[in-house]
């Protein structure tokens, strides 16, 4: 899987560490921009040139893991959910295993 594939594609499946590694990046990301450019009136530079690609990524690998769960990538509507959307999403893709072998979203990687 190339970096383009694993940061902006939507099919296939990903393993815990490099979603960690993505999820904690975009997140920090995030944080940082919005320390420069400032929230909670953030300019278009912000919008348009950061958040919008950090939330795409942040979305595209998740969906990706909750392939390799072997569940519908829709899933990653959980995070909308109050109170234990979040908690669910973190221990679906943080701590579980992937599905071993091959799923309906394609081989283990």
């Amino acid at each position: 899987m190339t970096v383009t594939q694993l940061l902006f594609g939507f099919s296939g499946r990903l393993k815990r560490l490099p979603w960690w590694i993505a999820t904690i990046l975009a997140d920090l990301g995030l944080g940082i921009a919005e320390a420069i450019f400032g929230m909670p009136r953030p300019s278009v530079f912000f919008l348009l040139l950061l958040a919008v690609p950090l939330i795409w990524i942040s979305i595209a690998v998740q969906v990706k893991r909750w392939h390799d769960r072997d569940k519908s990538g829709w899933w990653f509507l959980m995070n909308f959910v109050p109170i234990i959307g979040w908690l669910w999403v973190l221990i679906e893709c943080g701590f579980l295993r992937g599905t071993p072998g091959a799923n309906r979203f394609g081989e283990e990687t």
